[in-house]
């Protein structure tokens, strides 16, 4: 049915009586539905749904959740109940009972450089949490679940892997860009000139005036940052159907995926097919080749732990090593490039570079996905255009790419034993060494950087943002930003056990592990460290040994920052991020 005024039912028998509605439920008894539609006892529970309209045809068919988490707080979610709309009336014409709940989200963005932006990968495991419970508690058959802001993405896929319910993945779609000054720019641009304003190339008013036209309407955030990201890689993991990541958020297109979603999902249900049937090691060996040959956000790294753990897949950080050495870096995309999603969505969208990848034998073709069909299958479908058939300049082919390795490397050394994430966006060869400037928090590393003291050659090191410390680990875009935007991308190093943002681009290292709040090396350093950064031999180290590292951290007993309330709560639950951060106690990795 659509959303309605509760009715009562139309049909009798030919005396004039209707018959019991418990006789009109057909529905298979393996259904979790059942237990709260069928029999004569359900009389209480389907009352309540016929408050809400709900009819003996609906109450007879699979019961779809659509888990939407529309909201003002930011572009990205602004529109997604018109999503939801077009998802619940497919499933409404596939014959499934739709369901639409909501949940929460944080705008990144707009929290971002304040305290609130903690609250982040938070919300990625509340969000993940809400729509498991919802799903539990009311006996739903299968989801369509929802994704605009950054941690809807992989909150909603742990979510579908927690349930195992037959479960389809629906982006909104990412914002346009928008015109300044006669070229493109998106909300990237705006963050840097905040640091070209500081350091004089840029006038107050200039960017008052970016600010403005950077972003037009409702979508995320335009480059191949960490929404775009994630959408990619739901089709590539098998949540969603190819195709579906790229059309923008403001177009019709946009519509016609939501209502393909709502369709699959009730096959889905059909064919009892679910997460556990298509995610592999093999789909998240694809999904990990998709984002270093597009140059993924390091926040997939995160997330991708994370939805294996839950999963009980096994997979180790240094595997994106493994995958980035024999996967080249063929898009040139925001931010290291200049293009954003929409031009990728004008060529062919995902699968052109999926399409790239089988080619060149990248791809687990047999991997299956939702639909039932395999990867491979999908793409024949499809038959996207071959990338070397196209004339534009920011895709190469797998024979002429445009890095010999993958964009994310995964550093060691004994500054992080279990690993930091780099995204390379620029010089495929990045190598340094020279003393630390070391910051408790991010708010003192900004001001050192806004008060122009950063020069060539620096390195900046922040800690104690971590998921335990911060907690949440923080994205840091306005400390990367502001080093971008006074001309030192390339030539100033950071590193973070928090995180850096999908708009980041530059000598930025994040997810440091173990973090300083655990008793992690970063918390043994101290300003005048000699740091070596070398991305050839995936070194990330310090000038100490491992004598004097314990020496100095024999003192150390951090205390959490908040004592209370849903922070206090995550310092204690968050595991490492060299493990996907996660909270759920029966994850692979808790």
């Amino acid at each position: 049915m659509s959303k309605q005024e509760p009715k009562p039912d139309e049909e009798a028998d030919a005396d004039g009586e209707r018959e019991p509605a418990s006789s009109a439920i057909d529905k298979p008894d393996d259904l979790p539905s059942s237990e709260v539609t069928e029999g004569t006892e359900r009389a209480p529970h389907r009352a309540m749904f016929r408050a809400m309209g709900y009819d003996d045809a609906d109450l007879s068919s699979p019961m779809i959740g659509i888990a939407n988490p529309a909201a003002d707080i930011t572009p990205c979610n602004v529109h997604l109940d018109d999503v939801a709309d077009a998802a619940y009336e497919a499933v409404d014409d596939s014959e499934g009972m739709p369901i639409e709940f909501g949940t929460i989200t944080i705008s990144d963005a707009i929290s971002m450089g304040t305290e609130g932006m903690k609250a982040s990968l938070i919300s990625r495991e509340i969000i993940a949490d809400s729509v498991e419970l919802v799903s539990f508690g009311e006996r739903m058959d299968g989801l369509v679940t929802i994704g605009g802001c950054d941690k809807n993405m992989p909150g909603m896929m742990m979510a579908s892997i927690r349930t195992d319910l037959p479960s389809v993945f629906l982006y909104g779609g990412s914002i346009m860009p928008g015109e300044h000054d006669g070229r493109e720019v998106t909300i990237q641009n705006v963050f840097e000139g905040v640091g070209s304003v500081a350091d004089g190339d840029m006038t107050e008013g200039e960017l008052d005036e970016m600010e403005r036209h950077a972003c037009p309407g409702a979508g995320s955030c335009g480059g191949m940052f960490t929404a775009n990201t994630m959408a990619s890689i739901s089709e590539t993991i098998g949540f969603a159907p190819l195709g579906s990541a790229s059309p923008p958020a403001e177009d019709e297109s946009r519509y016609q995926e939501a209502r393909r979603a709502g369709r699959i999902a009730v096959e889905a249900v059909e064919a009892r097919r679910s997460p556990s049937d298509f995610l592999t090691k093999e789909s998240f060996e694809n999904a990990i080749a998709l984002q270093v040959a597009v140059g993924g956000s390091t926040n997939a790294v995160l997330h991708l732990l994370a939805m294996a753990a839950e999963a009980g897949v096994d997979l180790d950080i240094e595997e994106f090593n493994e995958i980035s050495a024999r996967t080249p870096k063929i898009a040139d995309l925001q931010p290291g490039g200049e293009k954003v999603m929409n031009d990728l969505h004008e060529v062919g969208g995902v699968p052109v570079v999926l399409g790239e990848l089988r080619d060149a034998g990248l791809l687990h073709e047999d991997a299956l996905t939702v639909t039932g069909d395999t990867i491979g299958e999908e793409l024949d479908r499809i038959d996207p255009p071959a990338v070397a058939d196209l004339d534009v300049d920011f895709l190469h082919t797998v024979d002429d790419p445009i890095h010999e390795r993958g964009a994310i490397r995964i550093l060691t050394g004994n500054l992080a034993p279990d690993g930091a994430v780099i995204k390379i966006t620029g010089e495929d060869h990045l190598h340094h060494e020279g003393p630390v400037r070391i910051f408790d928090e991010e708010s003192e590393a900004m001001a050192y950087v806004q008060e122009g003291h950063v020069e060539s050659g620096d390195v900046i090191g922040i800690r104690n943002e971590g998921p335990q410390g911060g907690p949440g680990m923080r994205e840091m875009l306005g400390v990367t930003s502001a080093v971008a935007g006074q001309g030192h991308a390339d030539d100033v190093a950071l590193f973070t056990d928090g995180r850096f943002s999908g708009a980041t681009r530059g000598f930025s290292i994040g997810h440091v592990a173990p973090e300083a709040f655990v008793g992690g090396p970063i918390a043994a350093l101290e300003d005048g460290d000699t740091i070596t950064i070398d991305v050839d031999d995936l070194e990330l180290s310090v000038d100490l040994t491992d004598e004097e590292i314990e020496e100095r951290l024999e003192e150390y007993d951090p205390e959490p920052t908040y004592e209370s309330g849903v922070l206090a709560k995550y310092h204690r639950d968050f595991g490492s991020a060299a493990n996907g951060a996660v909270t759920n106690p029966g994850a692979k990795w808790d």
